[in-house]
């Protein structure tokens, strides 16, 4: 009687233990199966967006002799409007600009500014810039046909020393997410990105995503989506890796942001 009464103070033990531990995700290896840690989010690739296959986006302000200050920036847009709802924008669950489509103007891989003109003004100080703009969608997804954007370096004022960006090397410009995040939009977050000299695949170079501590192999330029955040900070980092692993060089390929959700 007592050995039987043993047996079930175990079995009883051992179910408080699996349940107090919660579930964990099983994954394969070479020496067999093992615990790991379910994601505290889900991270999927967006679904297909409207196309803008002849958009087109060209500088045609010039970019000599710039003085420190409100620098003017002027763009001609073909086969695209901006200021308008993207087509499905209602239907995406993310957040989404009521001015409409734009573009996102990045100096130096720092967050963008949204401009729903094609002409504006930048204030810039003195020194070698990088400026990347690109076409957006109303919900802030970039449009990547090769031809939707402005990759350029720009001098302001007179610097001491000369711009070294390379425009043929490999570059990872990070777009979103940006900012603070409220009500509804917090529950769907857009990640989102540039890529330039570069392809990115399972066997080849890769854009790590680094999501509060927690890593993710993106080998498909597209959008993805965040979803299962708590609210608070949410860091992100992302990188471009080469096929073993390792940071590209360059001078924005490893870049963090912190995004708060309330």
């Amino acid at each position: 009687m007592k050995r039987l009464s043993l047996q079930t103070f175990t079995i009883f033990l051992s179910v408080i233990v699996f349940y107090s531990c919660g579930p964990s995700k099983k994954s394969e290896t070479s020496e067999g199966t093992v615990s790991a840690p379910v994601k505290k989010y889900t991270l999927t690739k967006a679904p297909a967006s409207f196309d803008y296959p002849d958009a087109g986006l060209a500088l045609v302000s010039s970019t000599d002799n710039l003085d420190t200050g409100d620098v003017a920036f002027e763009f001609e847009v073909t086969n695209y409007e901006l200021a308008v709802q993207t087509p499905g924008a209602e239907t995406r669950g993310i957040a989404n600009s009521g001015k409409g489509q734009h573009i996102h103007f990045i100096l130096n891989n720092d967050p963008y500014s949204a401009h729903y003109e094609s002409a504006f003004t930048k204030n810039i100080p003195e020194g070698n810039h990088v400026v990347l703009a690109f076409l957006s969608r109303s919900y802030h997804e970039s449009v990547k046909n090769g031809m939707a954007y402005v990759l350029k370096e720009i001098t302001v004022g007179t610097p001491e020393t000369t711009g070294d960006f390379d425009e043929t090397a490999q570059h990872l410009f990070y777009s979103r997410p940006k900012g603070t995040y409220s009500g509804a939009d917090t529950e769907k977050l857009m990640l989102d990105f540039f890529l330039f000299n570069t392809e990115i695949s399972p066997e080849g170079n890769k854009v790590r995503a680094t999501i509060n501590g927690e890593e993710n192999y993106i080998t498909e330029w597209a959008p993805y989506y965040i979803e299962g955040l708590g609210k608070g900070k949410v860091n992100v980092k992302l990188e471009l890796l080469d096929k073993d692993g390792n940071l590209i060089p360059g001078p924005f390929n490893s870049v963090e942001r912190t995004v708060t959700l309330e």
